[in-house]
């Protein structure tokens, strides 16, 4: 009996993935814990948005969704170009050395901007951290996917954003 309940902690999981589908978006995505809602406006290309940010923090890492509507379609690239530069500047990672692929998520609308970034930075403590993004478009809408952690398990980040699809 005292092995079994000494096996138990290895069998619950750190991470508890979920099916999370935004309110007012065809996006649906996998997340390993029960996510926050933020909202705020910033601005996007040189556009004031509304960004709407589901957050959560699991087994040591960030992982998070930022969702805004684009006034125009035509501004789309420049919102998808402001969040990945948003993104390194966060962990203060040099764009040079960032590795960046492009991206195609299941349904959503071709963009030249649209990105999956892989890069090291460090907090404003210091702390050395990786992250991994995604930037992708919904018609005017865009998105960003993000990891952020010491280290982010390919195993982990794969779930993430192999989920990561637009449905209607």
């Amino acid at each position: 009996m005292l092995a079994l309940l000494l096996l138990l902690p290895a069998c619950s999981p750190a991470l508890n993935w979920r099916d999370v589908r935004p309110v007012g978006t065809a996006l649906q995505l996998q997340m390993p814990c029960r996510p926050n809602l933020q909202a705020r406006t910033v601005s996007l290309g040189g556009q004031p948005v509304r960004l709407q940010l589901l957050v959560c923090d699991a087994d040591g890492r960030t992982w998070a969704l930022a969702t805004a509507s684009v006034a125009e379609s035509g501004a789309v690239d420049a919102a998808l170009q402001a969040l990945r530069a948003a993104a390194l500047a966060n962990i203060g990672a040099d764009a040079s050395v960032a590795i960046s692929r492009p991206l195609q998520v299941p349904g959503a609308t071709p963009q030249v901007a649209a990105a999956h970034l892989d890069a090291r930075g460090r907090l404003p403590d210091g702390q050395s951290v990786q992250i991994q993004a995604a930037v992708f478009a919904d018609g005017s809408q865009v998105h960003q996917a993000t990891a952020l952690g010491p280290a982010l398990p390919a195993a982990e980040t794969r779930i993430f954003f192999d989920s990561l699809r637009i449905v209607r």
